[in-house]
């Protein structure tokens, strides 16, 4: 057959591509029949996707769609810590941050990159194995179904560190959980739970990863009863505070995370849908993806143009932050940058030197002194 791969037998670095056979409903594999598992393979750094990283997700994605016995595309991480925490700030910090034109060019890769994963000629399956945040959450919403263990966490960070969600949340997220929801989770970036975001509809199921003395337990750190309070909120997937979470870090140290239960959820749903005609599949996947598709296509070419000249100003400054300040202090002082330029003063080196993230501070050594 004629090789559609826009670079043909291209080995991965960042990434991992490989095949697993689909399973019958009896659990034997299906001779000829595949998933195709897309990894980012970056967990000493939560999984977050480099420039190389962009690329090679992109290529993965058409060798999926290209393969004739690929029934689906999983789209996961290495490790249990995280699928995708977004953006390798490392890379924002020391290479993009004061550089708009350079960032502009990150952003066409990042666009298409998205671009890819709506465009898939399979259906493709977000296998969420950790936290699922940032620009991680963003690229696991173009995906078609999210499955998750119930450890992992969701949300947004952009306006904590300088950006604004604007590679796909501002677009997707008000589809899956409404305005309000989708406003407070870009706006303030409270995370959610698993449970949370399983209940607002952002995910298309939910199963346990803790297994304590042999035996599959819920997240113990939040709330995983269907209750309503004394306000009238209901409360499932709620983080536990007080005694009630004292005893849930207890459970959680007694325990080891056991992915496998999220690996046969994924294998379930990969067999339904390969119980389906595939053209039919296709095309109502390509039907439904359109609702995603008219936020998006209308929003991302100028969403990449203020994005990258953003790097001059609170990009600089909060990516900077977060790369170079010790852990625990990643952000700046909210309240001193906005009393800062409502007296008048702008993105200078003054005041980036005020916040100990100016360019003598923060090197492309790493800061090394």
């Amino acid at each position: 057959m004629p090789d559609h791969e826009l670079v043909s037998n291209y080995e991965f670095r960042e990434i991992r591509y490989s095949k697993r056979p689909v399973k019958a409903l009896d659990g034997s594999p299906v001779e000829g029949l595949f998933s195709a598992w897309i990894s980012l393979d970056n967990p000493k750094e939560l999984n977050s996707y480099t420039t190389t990283g962009i690329k090679e997700v992109i290529l993965a994605f058409r060798r999926a769609s290209d393969d004739p016995s690929v029934v689906a595309a999983v789209f996961t991480g290495t490790g249990d810590r995280a699928f995708c925490t977004g953006g390798n700030t490392r890379e924002y910090a020391t290479y993009y941050s004061g550089h708009p034109l350079r960032y502009r060019a990150y952003m066409r890769l990042f666009n298409d990159m998205v671009s890819a994963i709506l465009a898939c000629d399979k259906p493709t399956i977000c296998r969420v194995n950790g936290m699922r945040i940032g620009g991680g959450q963003e690229i696991g919403m173009a995906c078609d179904y999210s499955i998750a263990q119930d450890m992992a966490r969701f949300g947004q960070a952009g306006p904590k560190h300088g950006s604004a969600p604007d590679g796909g949340a501002t677009d997707f997220l008000p589809l899956f959980v409404g305005i309000e929801h989708a406003i407070e989770s870009c706006t303030v970036c409270d995370p959610w739970s698993a449970h949370e975001a399983y209940r607002m509809g952002l995910l298309t199921d939910i199963v346990p990863s803790l297994r304590v003395d042999g035996k599959l337990v819920p997240n113990p750190l939040v709330e995983t009863a269907r209750w309503v309070d004394e306000m009238g909120k209901i409360v499932f997937g709620k983080p536990l505070t007080g005694d009630a979470l004292a005893k849930g870090k207890a459970v959680l140290g007694k325990g080891q995370v056991d992915l496998g239960p999220l690996d046969e959820a994924v294998d379930k749903m990969v067999t339904k849908i390969a119980m389906t005609f595939p053209d039919c599949m296709s095309r109502t996947l390509e039907s439904l993806r359109k609702h995603k598709l008219v936020h998006w296509d209308k929003n991302k070419e100028q969403s990449r143009s203020w994005l990258a000249l953003n790097m001059m100003t609170e990009a600089k400054a909060g990516f900077r932050a977060f790369h170079f300040k010790p852990n625990g202090n990643r952000e700046l002082d909210f309240f001193a940058v906005r009393r800062g330029l409502a007296e008048g003063k702008t993105w200078d080196e003054a005041f980036l030197k005020s916040f100990g993230v100016d360019d003598a501070s923060c090197r492309e050594d790493g800061g090394k002194k």
